[in-house]
């Protein structure tokens, strides 16, 4: 392969790329460093590249091998972190008043709760073992085949079918117990809270309803539920959408927070 041809293949598949390190990451500093790392370092191993699998699979290889040596050193995020994050925004004065800002003057500042969904489960995400969020959002949110997957984490295809049943198990509970979209009690409604004050013309019980998830949670069909959020995520490029610039403020607060939380916690 020439580097001509590499160049054009990694430019058509960096966008994926960059959203994925993203959402297993949860900072944006580190995508963009990790995203370039693995152009790098693919560039210096073309060479080594006999198409044994595609390129995508090899360069999304590259770049979870460089993620994971980054994500072993961390502690994985708590269940409640949603919780966490919320107390600590309703306090940070600072906080709110950029997030304003960026709603007002930001082209990509506006609120939707279609786009909270895909952020909380970004955060949720890291409360599960690593190698099940890595599974989860290749197999789910990416496309890529079981055996693709196994190449990526370097394990069996076995395992990475008992890692997506776990994975998928945990984060169905999760969210059956505490997401108001799925579950009428569930204790989180942050999606509605945070368009009461982004949006506070719109109402919040019309804009659920335009979510697929909010609507179809009556059927009570928890497998479905989990697959409509996985079409979000599918859906939404977290560094594109019209709500980019907003939950992307939002995402690293959150990151702050749980670094925060982990040295007032350490053990």
């Amino acid at each position: 392969m020439t580097i001509d041809v590499f160049n054009a293949e990694f430019e058509n598949i960096a966008g994926q790329l960059k959203s994925y390190i993203l959402r297993i990451t949860a900072s944006v500093a580190d995508a963009e460093d990790i995203v370039q790392d693995t152009y790098l370092k693919a560039l210096e191993k073309l060479e080594s590249f006999r198409g044994e699998s595609t390129l995508k699979t090899w360069v999304f290889t590259i770049a979870s091998n460089l993620a994971k040596d980054n994500l072993r050193a961390q502690r994985r995020w708590t269940e409640n972190v949603t919780d966490i994050a919320r107390e600590a925004a309703m306090l940070d004065v600072q906080f709110f008043k950029e997030a304003m800002h960026l709603r007002m003057t930001s082209p990509q500042g506006q609120f939707e709760m279609k786009e909270h969904v895909a952020f909380c489960f970004t955060c949720i995400s890291k409360s599960l073992p690593l190698e099940q969020q890595l599974c989860i959002f290749l197999k789910e949110v990416y496309d890529f085949k079981t055996a693709e997957v196994a190449v990526i984490i370097n394990t069996t295809e076995a395992m990475v079918k008992y890692y997506l049943h776990t994975g998928r198990s945990k984060m169905i509970n999760l969210f059956d117990g505490r997401c108001a979209l799925i579950n009428k009690n569930g204790v989180c409604d942050q999606c509605s809270e945070l368009n009461g004050v982004f949006n506070p013309e719109q109402k919040a019980q019309e804009e659920k309803m335009k979510i697929e998830m909010a609507r179809a949670a009556d059927r009570g069909d928890k497998e479905q539920l989990f697959d409509l959020r996985m079409a979000i995520l599918k859906e939404l490029d977290p560094f594109e959408s019209k709500a980019a610039a907003l939950q992307l403020h939002h995402l690293e607060h959150n990151r702050q927070v749980m670094e925060k939380y982990f040295e007032k916690n350490a053990v």
